[in-house]
């Protein structure tokens, strides 16, 4: 269950960069309180500077898009596998086939370590982007109006996504140990007389 809800938690965080254009056309398009309490929701911008900061934002979401699917993707993998791992292990497949449970020690060193990179690719390509010319030209076009919070740097729900993956990949390393102890008691029990065991 905690590697289902790691799942959830980096999909949620990674969904954050993919559902929202951010910036000069996310706030004005919420309308209502918002934008009176921003005065008019960025009102500094105006003519060819509004025109150029909506066209820096869909290109900069444009740039984000396919590390937030990506990661989406396998944030929601990681929650289905482990869900259907769970309603295996209710169903008591580990006890019917006990070798179910070396299957799935290998399929979670596998997933541990295939984190790892899937970690460093994340991580380079939000660098990538952020380091790009246009998110350096949007910064500095949100500055000169004195609008904060638009830095060419890794925002929370990028390092939250980040953080949640690095957790996941030790909970599938102890899972993998766990499925081999279960393995064993498994065995174990298999061997005793079924008084021995039963309730």
């Amino acid at each position: 269950m905690v590697e289902a809800l790691l799942g959830l938690l980096i999909l949620v965080c990674s969904s954050v960069s993919y559902g929202s254009a951010g910036g000069y056309t996310g706030i004005p398009d919420l309308g209502s309180i918002y934008y009176y309490q921003y005065g008019g929701a960025f009102s500094g911008f105006s003519g060819p500077d509004g025109v150029r900061a909506r066209e820096l934002d869909a290109q900069f979401h444009r740039m984000k898009l396919p590390i937030a699917r990506a990661s989406m993707a396998v944030g929601g993998a990681l929650m289905a596998l482990t869900l259907l791992l769970v309603l295996l292990g209710a169903l008591r497949l580990p006890w019917r086939c006990p070798a179910w449970l070396l299957l799935e020690c290998v399929l979670d060193v596998l997933l541990a370590l295939g984190l790892l990179p899937a970690l460093y690719f994340y991580f380079h390509q939000l660098q990538t982007v952020y380091a790009s010319p246009l998110c350096k030209e949007r910064e500095q076009l949100y500055q000169s109006k004195g609008y904060q919070g638009f830095s060419c740097s890794l925002h929370g729900a990028d390092i939250a996504a980040g953080l949640f993956g690095c957790v996941a990949a030790l909970v599938f390393a102890l899972s993998a140990g766990l499925a081999v102890r279960g393995f064993r008691t498994v065995r174990r029990l298999q061997e005793k007389p079924a008084h021995a065991y039963e309730l």
